[in-house]
Order: C-alpha cells, then sequence, then structure tokens
C-alpha cells in the first residue's frame, strides 16, 4: 500500500505545519490545529490540480486579448441575490453562502433552482436530505418542480461524474460540510474533507463553465464553518442573517470577485418562501407617527445603495457602581469611545448613567457615518427631548470633536428626500453643491455645532 503523506492544517488560517501542536503560530488560536491526509503519492499531482481555474491547456495571452464575452451574466431570477452577486451569476463561478440553521438557505436556493430550470439545465445536489424531503419543501412552497433535476449524493467524485452526463448550467451543493472525497481518509466535515471536496467541485465548476452554489455551515460564532482555504479558494462568500423567529433576513457579500463587497439583499420570510423586499427603508423605518425621545433616522450605504434605518437609545439612571453599556447591532467598543468624546467635547456626563443603543430591524451597522446618529439619539434620550420625524443624520465623529465626511453624502440626502425627511444634518464636507428643494441641509463641522443644531 501506498504511503500517504500527512499534514496539520489550521481551521481557522490554513497554515500548515508537520507536526501537531496546541496553538497555531500563524494567527494564534489554540486548538484549531488537526490532521490532513494529503492526495496519494502514485497520483500524478500534475494532473489532478491541472486547469484549476478553467484553463485545461495552459498558455500565454495577453491581457487586451481575452474574450469578456465568452461568459455573460445571467439572472438567478431574484433581483436581491441579482444584487448581491454583482448583476448576476457568472458561468463557471463558485458561490459559497452560509448562514444559521433555519434561516432559509436550502429554501432559497430551490426557489432559485426551480425558477432556474424552466430555461436553463439545473442540477440540485442534496447531502443532508432525501429527495422526499426536498419535493415535500417544494409542493409546501408550491414551486414549480416539473424541470429540476435533483441528486442524492455525498461522494463528490460521483457528483461531478453524473453531472457531466447531464451538462447543467448552474448547479447546487448542499452542503459542503457532508461531502466526501475518496482519496482523502478522514470523515465529512474535517478540515481535509472541506479543502479538498471544495478545491475538486471549485476545479470542476470552472473547467466545465457551471455555475455553482455551495451551501456552508456557520460555527456558534456565526463563521463559515471549515478551514480559511475555503473562502480563498471560492468566487464569492454570501451569508445569510437573520433570527429564526424573525420574518426578515438579510444576504450580505463579504467577498466578491465579480461585484462590490458588502452588497446587502433583503428577503421576508413568508409561508411560501423568500419573498423579495424591494424598499427596505420602508420596513426598517415602520416608526410612530408621534415623536419619541432616543430615536434618530440615518442613512448607511450597504454596497451600491442607500438604506435608511432607525437607531434607538435609551439612557436611564443606573442603579450599579459600573453602568452597562449596551449596543445591539452596532460595535460596542466605539459606544464606549462616542461616549467619552460626548463628555470631553460636548459637556454631556453619562458616567452614572445605563446606556441601552439598538439598531431597528436587525440590521448591523459597521459603516463610521452612524457615530452622529447614535451620539444624537443618546443625548435626545438623556435629555428627554424628542428629535423631528422629518430629521436624518449621519456623519463620523473624530476623537477631537470633529465631524468627518462620509462617502456617498449627496446620494444619501437624495434618498433622504424620496422619503419625506425634510432636514437633514450633516458633515460640512458633505454640504450639496446646489441647493436641494424641500431639504434644508444644516452642514457641521464640531460636534458642538451639532448640538446647537438641535436646539433650533
Amino acid at each position: 500500500m501506498a504511503k500517504r503523506k500527512t499534514a496539520y492544517v489550521c481551521s481557522d488560517c490554513g497554515a500548515e505545519f508537520p507536526r501537531w501542536q496546541g496553538q497555531c503560530t500563524e494567527c494564534k488560536q489554540w486548538n484549531t490545529i488537526s490532521e490532513f491526509v494529503v492526495a496519494s503519492a502514485k497520483e500524478n499531482t500534475r494532473q489532478v490540480n491541472a486547469g484549476y481555474a478553467g484553463q485545461t491547456a495552459a498558455k500565454i495571452e495577453k491581457l487586451n486579448a481575452i474574450d469578456l464575452e465568452a461568459l455573460p451574466r445571467f439572472s438567478s431570477g431574484f433581483k436581491e441575490l441579482d444584487r448581491v452577486l454583482g448583476g448576476g451569476i457568472v458561468p463557471g463561478a463558485a458561490m459559497l453562502i452560509g448562514g444559521s440553521p433555519g434561516a432559509g438557505k436550502s429554501t432559497l436556493l430551490l426557489q432559485v433552482m426551480c425558477q432556474m430550470a424552466k430555461t436553463e439545465k439545473a442540477l440540485y445536489v442534496t447531502g443532508e436530505e432525501s429527495l422526499q424531503q426536498v419535493a415535500m419543501r417544494a409542493k409546501r412552497l408550491s414551486l414549480p418542480d416539473d424541470n429540476l433535476m435533483m441528486l442524492a449524493e455525498t461522494n463528490v467524485e460521483t457528483i461531478c461524474e453524473l453531472a457531466l452526463t447531464e451538462k447543467p448550467k448552474i448547479m447546487v451543493i448542499d452542503s459542503i460540510q457532508v461531502m466526501h472525497v475518496a482519496d482523502v481518509q478522514s470523515a465529512p466535515g474535517s478540515v481535509s474533507q472541506v479543502r479538498e471536496g471544495a478545491a475538486y467541485l471549485t476545479r470542476f465548476a470552472k473547467q466545465n463553465h457551471i455555475a455553482m452554489f455551495i451551501v456552508g455551515h456557520v460555527t456558534k460564532d456565526g463563521n463559515l464553518a471549515g478551514p480559511k482555504v475555503l473562502e480563498h479558494c471560492i468566487d464569492s462568500s454570501m451569508m445569510l442573517e437573520g433570527e429564526s423567529d424573525g420574518r426578515y433576513r438579510t444576504l450580505r457579500s463579504h467577498k466578491n470577485r465579480f461585484g462590490a463587497v458588502n452588497e446587502l439583499g433583503v428577503f421576508a420570510m413568508t409561508e411560501k418562501g423568500l419573498k423579495e423586499v424591494k424598499n427596505p427603508s420602508a420596513i426598517f423605518l415602520s416608526r410612530d407617527e408621534n415623536e419619541t425621545p432616543g430615536s434618530s433616522v440615518m442613512v448607511i450605504w450597504e454596497g451600491t445603495r442607500p438604506l435608511l434605518v432607525e437607531i434607538q437609545a435609551l439612557v436611564d439612571y443606573s442603579q450599579m457602581s459600573n453602568p452597562r453599556r449596551i449596543a445591539v447591532g452596532l460595535d460596542q467598543n466605539r459606544l464606549s469611545m462616542l461616549l467619552a468624546v460626548l463628555h470631553r467635547h460636548g459637556n454631556v456626563q453619562m458616567n452614572d448613567q445605563d446606556v441601552f443603543v439598538n439598531v431597528v430591524g436587525g440590521v448591523r451597522v459597521t459603516e463610521t457615518g452612524a457615530d452622529l446618529a447614535l451620539l444624537l439619539a443618546m443625548i435626545s434620550s438623556f435629555r428627554n427631548r424628542s428629535l423631528p420625524n422629518d430629521l436624518i443624520v449621519f456623519g463620523e465623529v473624530g476623537l477631537a470633536g470633529e465631524i468627518r465626511p462620509v462617502p456617498n453624502g449627496t446620494e444619501r440626502i437624495i434618498e433622504a428626500a424620496k422619503h419625506g425627511f425634510k432636514r437633514a444634518i450633516v458633515p460640512k464636507a458633505n454640504m450639496p453643491k446646489q441647493a436641494m428643494q424641500g431639504m434644508k441641509v444644516i452642514p457641521v463641522a464640531r460636534l458642538s455645532e451639532a448640538l446647537d443644531a438641535l436646539e433650533q
């Protein structure tokens, strides 16, 4: 029997080591290194890995001589999914979609495949569910099931052999954690199996120009399970986020070789599956008609479009020696920093107050443009004075108390005007060059100026 080579791979960063050790010296994580069995020595490595990116015969070409029209995009039938993918599906692209159990990954992909099967050959490979279970879901969702091809298989080589006979234009692998490669002597879901299986499927998709969706599990921390090389070898990585008992789901792009990163698609979970939300700002702005202290509205920029969200803050006297600082949908460390800036440059002290902040609708705000809106919401709650319902706020706050500009400032103001907002407090550098009809824009350069604007 041929001797097999063994390596040890970190599941977080993908670093390899000749022997097992407790801590990865690359990413400094503990207990993340596990055994990885390399392909057999009898195998021709050059032949196995040839044409990984779709080219089976290596040759040198000039950049301007490459035909860009050979692989046109095609629509998935869902505009929100097309937006996240950068305008549509690219033939030969390997796309990884992850999410918590019950988020709707399989449901969304089954809807896409049933719609695609009307005009193109589509193959759905399930390794976690039986064909009867998938058929029952399709019937419950009233999906067209006449043309979709189904396969229940977990062996990667067998899947690719059967796919070659049918030659589909689009495939779904559900999920990569249950797939296995025969030459790798370890259990499905291990680092070695996930790594080799993803590489095999990605190579197959590119060589045959088949668009492939790969479903991935997540860890308890919400990150994609498996080695980091899994995310490196695919073309786009998406996360379907949302509470299992909530109605709305957000599909966010974390990596995309064919479009913008951090693009956001919004879906609503209904009895008939996931439905597109064409105007996400409307669902995140379901505000009370009466003005409420501690509430402000800002415009965040997600990928290529603006999105209006409401930020709520509750500031109350603390009975504890260490007041609580709790942020939902925002960075808690940034909240502490902004409270220090507010004390130093706004003369507003909240050392004896509990501060709770929340982004309505379950949206996760990562950009710094929410700083000013968050500060004004906290001051509104602290002073028990409501902000006007027609006021929009955005801007980054620096440690020196200055208000810094944010990207796409004019587009944010235009989006707010479309939703009926009449006033805006924005950074001075984001002041539109021309006056906007029906919108009063108040430019501010310092935190003190923003506080003064609230008194007007």
